[in-house]
């Protein structure tokens, strides 16, 4: 492919080039994005972006077994989307920052309901 005739210009493609993501913030990106690729995922950031919650709390308001909720929080815990705050021997859940919640928002603003 590399003989092949491009139709877009130089400044165009060295724009492309610039603008691409790639490397580590793609692999940050993809797993920020998959925060979202999962239903409980997003039924807990939901109720996170209401009120911090523990496992407990969280399991009892959405009806999901507390190992899919520790199991999701986890998860959500490895690409940093979540505080953890610990009082006596329980944990409180909060969303690491109200951006999480903007994009859950655009995304229902987007489909438009």
């Amino acid at each position: 492919m590399e003989n092949a005739a491009l139709f877009i210009d130089k400044k165009t493609r060295d724009m492309i080039g610039d603008y691409v993501l790639q490397g580590e913030l793609l692999d940050d990106l993809k797993n920020f994005f998959s925060l979202f690729s999962d239903n409980t995922r997003l039924r807990i950031i939901s109720a996170l972006a209401i009120s911090d919650m523990c496992v407990t709390d969280i399991s009892a308001v959405l009806g999901i077994n507390q190992t899919t909720v520790s199991h999701q929080l986890k998860f959500m815990r490895s690409i940093n989307a979540v505080n953890c705050k610990r009082d006596g021997k329980v944990i409180y859940y909060s969303l690491k920052n109200g951006i999480i919640n903007d994009v859950l928002l655009k995304g229902v603003q987007f489909l438009g309901t």
